[in-house]
């Protein structure tokens, strides 16, 4: 089955009792038992709910995997993972990441005696140096959040195969419609679905995906007894986004491409990251590793001057300036000081993140009116 046939059908079933397409929203928190301990499958939500059962059998299914898991949120998510470690466990992460992956790495985990080194997984060379028998996992975003920098995954999973530790994907900017990172080699998938898979900016949750049977039971566990589940109103949402995901990832990617070509050519812009330009310096990497480049666009002023990026960003009118990402609506970004204020300012300056840079969620509009919202407001 191929993936758009899969964001639809994907490990899907009509409901057992009525007959209906759609799952319905089991809106309950507890199930009826014939005798104690005899029941349907179900018997409290948050172990297990048939509209969650639903949306995770669906995760499952777009990014071939064999278990899939619904949080509250992408920090949820990112969470359970961080539990699954040990104290005195070591982590080596990208070196660019989302404000608040870092934010939990450092302000949350580091007292309980895990270590994060962030380095620079462009190259995966520089992984090696950080690498020890006290290394048990590998956090990876690519692209990554908001420079567009990509990892290879299918190298940094071959170099580490015979360890003993997890390689994780964050796989957020990409989507499955786009990146596959457990068929490359990693062990755990990770999204905010809060952005393209739901995809209409009424939803925050969170997933991860993964292969290995063992892995799922541990990361269950940790859903089940730390209780970041996910609702059955909001995993019917994200259900609904993932069955369009595909007719919404060709027009972000359309988007993406031509307004990243415009900025590119404007005279007041400096550099434009989107891994669809030839500059781009991992270009290659992106065409042999995603199918397709993405709706996030990310970009700097030849001036320099943060000025000059909050008057662009106040002048705005079809995108709108907002946290978040991955909806159907351009949305507008000032990464150091919305998404990634967290990070040190001078942390935050050497990774590139600097007090010019624009973060742009091309949306599925009509691209002419992008482009003229871009033109005024850079006028």
């Amino acid at each position: 089955m191929k993936f758009n046939t899969k964001a639809i059908h994907g490990n899907q079933h009509p409901e057992p009792i009525t007959g209906a397409v759609m799952v319905p929203i089991f809106q309950t928190s507890t199930f009826v038992q014939s005798s104690p301990g005899v029941h349907s499958g179900y018997e409290y939500s948050r172990a297990a709910n048939p509209t969650r059962t639903a949306l995770e059998e669906s995760l499952a299914s777009i990014e071939n995997g064999s278990n899939g898991f619904a949080f509250g949120s992408g920090l949820a998510a990112t969470d359970a993972v961080m539990k699954l470690l040990n104290p005195g466990d070591e982590i080596i992460a990208m070196d660019d990441l989302y404000g608040g992956s870092y934010r939990m790495f450092t302000r949350i985990y580091e007292k309980y005696g895990l270590k994060f080194h962030f380095v620079d997984m462009t190259n995966p060379e520089n992984i090696k140096d950080k690498l020890n028998d006290k290394t048990k996992l590998i956090w990876i975003e690519t692209p990554t959040n908001p420079l567009m920098k990509l990892a290879d995954i299918q190298a940094i999973s071959d170099m580490v195969r015979d360890r003993d530790l997890w390689v994780v994907v964050d796989n957020t900017f990409a989507s499955p419609y786009l990146q596959n990172p457990l068929d490359l080699g990693a062990d755990i998938v990770m999204h905010s679905a809060t952005k393209y898979l739901n995809g209409h900016s009424d939803v925050v949750a969170g997933a991860l995906v993964v292969k290995d049977e063992e892995l799922a039971d541990q990361i269950h566990f940790q859903l089940f007894a730390g209780g970041g589940i996910l609702g059955p109103q909001d995993s019917y949402l994200v259900l609904r986004g993932i069955k369009t995901l595909h007719v919404r990832m060709q027009r972000h990617c359309e988007n993406g491409q031509k307004v990243a070509e415009y900025l590119s050519n404007h005279p007041k812009v400096g550099k434009v990251f989107y891994p669809g330009l030839e500059s781009h310096p991992q270009h290659e990497l992106a065409k042999k590793q995603m199918r397709g480049f993405g709706g996030m666009v990310s970009f700097n002023f030849k001036s320099g001057s943060e000025d000059e990026a909050r008057k662009f960003l106040e002048n705005l009118n079809v995108f709108t300036l907002a946290e978040s990402l991955g909806g159907v609506e351009s949305l507008a970004n000032h990464p150091a000081t919305m998404t990634h204020a967290s990070i040190p300012a001078d942390v935050r300056i050497a990774n590139g993140v600097t007090d010019d840079l624009v973060r742009l969620s091309v949306g599925i509009e009509d691209i002419d009116d992008l482009l003229s919202d871009l033109e005024a407001a850079l006028s």
